[in-house]
């Protein structure tokens, strides 16, 4: 056999072996018909749309969490580097939390994390 039709025997066991997949979910099926959205969790009914919009609040505080995700992101290699680096190393990670720090007022000064 040459090396075309070998080929050509691989694509249709391939084919064959999809086809049995596809037949045979076909054929243990227990529902045609989508199942209706029940709630998850607490059991209540939901009060809104599952695709609704979130109040543009939200994004100061995704924002500050996020940048205190990243300091976590910087701390934890930081804290096996401390002492190979030295002083230079502290200095430095003190000036990332100081400007975290100024966010996190500035944030607050401008209401961001206030909700009335």
């Amino acid at each position: 056999m040459s090396g075309f039709g070998a080929v050509l025997v691989l694509l249709a066991v391939a084919l064959l072996g999809v086809a049995a997949v596809y037949a045979s979910a076909w054929w243990v099926r227990t529902v045609s018909e989508p199942l209706d959205a029940r709630p998850f969790g607490s059991g209540l009914e939901p009060a809104e749309h599952a695709v609704s919009r979130f109040h543009v609040r939200w994004y100061a505080v995704t924002m500050l969490f996020l940048a205190f995700d990243m300091e976590m992101v910087f701390m934890y290699p930081w804290v096996r580097v401390i002492t190979a680096m030295g002083t230079s190393a502290v200095v430095e990670m003190f000036t990332f939390l100081a400007v975290l720090l100024a966010g996190v007022v500035y944030a607050w000064r401008e209401g961001a994390l206030r909700w009335t």
